[in-house]
């Protein structure tokens, strides 16, 4: 293709140019996620510009050539975080098992879980106060976990008056939610085997024959 400078231009050569711009956005855009990810996990929650840009090799001019705002480069680290976390809200029982091995796997999955989710589970709940996408997104978590438990603890559920069995629901929530098994370790000092053992004789005390 011949230009009216009678330079010929191949358009292939500029479609390469595009994809490979695209594709170093995209790294970049990456290497950014991964190191706010990478500075939550060393426990820095709230990290500056320049931590994350030294981080991900960039300078901290160009971190927003990718990102919105520093609020759009947390909900995105988020949601990668929240699709490694996918496959660890499996439950390796269902409603049909015994009750005690019932137990012990959603006590297991609960702790595989938030360890996997960790220190951006905690920044997900600081930021939802002031951004109504990660409110929702939270909100939405919490909807599916606390179903998990009402699909697996049905049969003992079903067997209470309905009163009984929201409270009882609502309490195994508790018992199992984010705050609560980081309370054990962080607060009273747990293993988390033992905050573990802890959380699933709780649920047995719940569940279990009165």
């Amino acid at each position: 293709m011949a230009s009216h400078d009678g330079v010929r231009r191949d358009a292939s050569g500029d479609a390469r140019t595009t994809d490979g711009r695209q594709l170093r956005r995209r790294r970049n855009r990456e290497a950014v996620v991964e190191a706010l990810l990478d500075l939550y996990h060393d426990g820095d929650l709230v990290p500056s510009t320049d931590a994350i840009a030294s981080r991900s090799g960039l300078s901290p001019r160009s971190l927003f050539r990718y990102f919105d705002d520093v609020n759009d480069l947390i909900r995105a680290a988020v949601e990668r975080q929240l699709e490694r976390a996918l496959p660890h809200t499996l439950i390796a029982a269902g409603p049909d098992d015994p009750l005690e091995a019932r137990i012990r796997a959603v006590a297991s999955q609960r702790f595989d879980l938030f360890a996997v989710v960790g220190n951006a589970a905690t920044v997900v709940r600081l930021r939802a106060v002031s951004q109504p996408v990660l409110a929702e997104e939270l909100a939405r978590n919490r909807r599916f976990l606390c179903n998990q438990l009402s699909e697996l603890f049905a049969p003992e559920l079903e067997a209470m008056g309905a009163l009984a069995a929201d409270s009882t629901l609502a309490l195994a929530d508790v018992l199992t939610s984010f705050e609560t098994c980081r309370l054990l370790i962080d607060t009273h000092g747990m293993s988390p085997g033992r905050a573990e053992s802890v959380l699933a004789d709780g649920l047995s005390a719940l569940f279990g024959p009165n």
